[in-house]
């Protein structure tokens, strides 16, 4: 008997996959299992009046903390701008258009859904955060008024210039363009006596 040969030079019942049966079993059964528990709840929250769920419902942790500051930016605008080349145009994850959230593996095509999504009880509940912003203290209030009269006070002293330099920058601006206005007029004229010189001398 003959034994078939694969494409690579294997045999064709070698190259075969070979599924454990059991396994798949035990994962069918419970997802029949989530279902049916699915549809247990579904049927308790038409009874109550409420929408029943679509997907089942995740085991997201309690929070542990307040809501926090972020520390760093969203970058909202870091490809504005540009042209990205997309090469599977119907999949999921970082490398699709638009803005991607890791801890949540979602992909949301504008800034504006980025940051609501971002902002949403879902993806602070998955970070362990509640929406609750904790108190600030005294102290923490007047330690930020100092760093901001600092921070104006740098800023205004950046911006402050000399005003008597200004207004000697201003007049030999216009007398730049006086003196070139008046090279102009002279080239002018000059071009015009020449030509009226060149005309006299060819009726002579």
């Amino acid at each position: 008997m003959v034994e078939s040969k694969g494409v690579y030079g294997t045999n064709s019942s070698d190259a075969r996959r070979k599924w454990d049966k059991e396994e798949y079993e035990k994962k069918a059964k419970l997802k029949d299992e989530q279902e049916r528990e699915r549809m247990q709840e579904n049927e308790a929250l038409k009874k109550q009046g409420k929408r029943p769920r679509l997907k089942p419902k995740e085991d997201v942790p309690k929070p542990t903390e307040l809501m926090k500051q972020r520390e760093g930016s969203l970058e909202l605008d870091k490809n504005l701008g540009q042209t990205m080349i997309v090469t599977n145009a119907g999949g999921r994850g970082p490398g699709q258009p638009g803005f991607y959230c890791e801890v949540c593996s979602r992909n949301h095509k504008d800034s504006a859904g980025y940051l609501d999504h971002i902002n949403s009880r879902a993806h602070l509940r998955k970070l362990g955060q509640t929406t609750r912003i904790a108190r600030s203290t005294v102290e923490q209030v007047r330690a930020r008024i100092a760093f901001l009269r600092e921070k104006t006070k740098e800023a205004s002293s950046a911006k402050s210039f000399d005003f008597e330099q200004r207004l000697a920058q201003i007049k030999a601006q216009e007398e730049a363009v006086r003196k070139q206005k008046r090279e102009k007029q002279l080239q002018e004229k000059e071009a015009q006596r020449l030509a009226m010189i060149n005309g006299a001398g060819e009726d002579d």
